[in-house]
């Protein structure tokens, strides 16, 4: 696959702030304004865009929030072709984006596989002093006698 050209990343960054923006202050739909618009990814034509949402909830909420943004589609073309002063104006396609949800699986199942410090006996505890002498200070190596070996 070929990777987008700096012009395609900056004009994907402008669509993602204004639809972003109309999303927040402009829609009349209140499901819009609970949706997140996480990235948009544009080939070098310019002619389509690839629009990721996030919305909180579950995949119930999430196919609401798809269907208002289909609903919606239109009046978002019309305005981001009228403030970004673009050639031509691209098809916005909606996606929902799953990293989070991905994210979390993948903490879960870390946490299920590798020890956390609690289970390893003699392994610090986070937040937990490591190595403080009488005084509540570190022990270091300044506080060490010198051995005979290193005399």
């Amino acid at each position: 696959m070929k990777t987008p050209s700096r012009r395609s990343e900056r004009v994907a960054d402008l669509v993602r702030a204004e639809i972003s923006r109309l999303l927040l202050l402009e829609a009349h739909d209140p499901l819009l304004r609970t949706i997140t618009i996480t990235d948009v990814s544009m080939p070098a034509d310019l002619r389509s865009a690839r629009i990721y949402f996030s919305v909180l909830g579950g995949d119930a909420e999430r196919d609401d929030a798809r269907a208002a943004l289909d609903r919606a589609s239109s009046f978002l073309r019309r305005e981001v072709g009228r403030r970004c002063a673009l050639r031509f104006v691209p098809e916005l396609h909606f996606f929902p984006d799953l990293s989070l949800e991905r994210g979390a699986r993948i903490e879960e199942l870390l946490a299920k596989v590798v020890p956390t410090a609690t289970d390893v006996p003699g392994a610090p505890v986070p937040g937990e002093a490591v190595g403080t002498d009488d005084d509540g200070e570190e022990a270091g190596d300044g506080d060490r006698e010198p051995s005979a070996e290193t005399e």
